[in-house]
């Protein structure tokens, strides 16, 4: 295993561990939970723009340029040999996934919030 990817994967722990440490202290303080579950009618902060949304973004901004400096050292006919590659071609596959994730939850827990808040008024409506 190169240089690279083992940077990447030390890189990878580190934005973990602010990830965690930022989106544990959130749920606690935010979510309401009854009988384990959340509720969402009780629960605002999927309805508003959070930090972790603001987190989100900022990791797809580093995903984007990761993605580019791939395409620029291909360019430069370097090969997965170079540490550089290496590192940046993985932190682009791990951060994408992770982004995909989260965007795939954060829209279901969007869609249940939104439910919770006023799905009696449209089902009423119709």
């Amino acid at each position: 295993m190169g240089i690279g990817f083992i940077v990447s994967f030390i890189v990878v722990g580190i934005w973990s561990i602010i990830i965690l440490g930022i989106t544990i202290p959130m749920d606690k303080k935010y979510v309401v939970r009854e009988n384990g579950k959340i509720n969402y009618k009780k629960t605002t902060i999927y309805l508003r723009w959070n930090v972790f949304d603001t987190l989100t973004l900022v990791l797809a901004i580093y995903t984007i340029l990761c993605v580019q400096a791939v395409f620029i050292l291909l360019t430069s006919s370097q090969t997965i040999e170079n540490p550089y590659m290496q590192f940046f071609a993985n932190q682009s596959s791990a951060w994408v996934i992770v982004i995909v994730g989260y965007l795939v939850s954060r829209v279901s827990i969007t869609l249940k919030s939104i439910k919770a808040h006023w799905g009696d008024e449209l089902d009423d409506e119709q």
